[in-house]
């Protein structure tokens, strides 16, 4: 049986959670990204960091909420869509790929290019895998 469609005013809650959770999330990128800005060649490896330690957040994320909290309504939206939905940019990565061939800096590109989804995708199968067994070991342990 399938569940009707929520209506506007029961998705309020959700939409003000991850509201709030992509502003922190931007707002943290912001400052990262202020701190140690871009390089001369235009990429800012500090967005490199951000995509790859956010994907990685992302999967110790997704374990605790299968392990721990499966039924939590705001968890995931909150942390997941929002906090590291707004902290990791992927869009910034695009840009920045451009800019360093604007500069005449196509090897810094071609390794932005390739280093962003192998470092977000290495981040989410290593952060997963070792929370899944940390989190599948305690449960044996209690």
């Amino acid at each position: 049986m399938t569940r009707p469609a929520p209506t506007l005013p029961e998705l309020w809650p959700v939409l003000a959670v991850i509201s709030l959770g992509g502003a922190l999330g931007a707002l943290a990128r912001y400052g990262l990204d202020t701190a140690w800005p871009p390089t001369a060649s235009g990429v800012s490896w500090t967005v490199l960091a951000i995509n790859v330690s956010g994907s990685a957040l992302i999967g110790v994320l997704m374990e605790l909420l299968n392990h721990r909290w499966p039924d939590s309504r705001f968890i995931r939206v909150f942390w997941g869509v929002g906090v590291l939905g707004g902290y990791t940019t992927f869009s910034a990565y695009a840009l920045d790929v451009l800019t360093a061939l604007e500069h005449g800096r196509p090897e810094a590109a071609l390794a932005y290019l390739v280093l962003t989804p192998a470092g977000a995708l290495a981040g989410v199968w290593a952060a997963s895998a070792v929370s899944h067994r940390a989190l599948a070991s305690g449960r044996r342990g209690a």
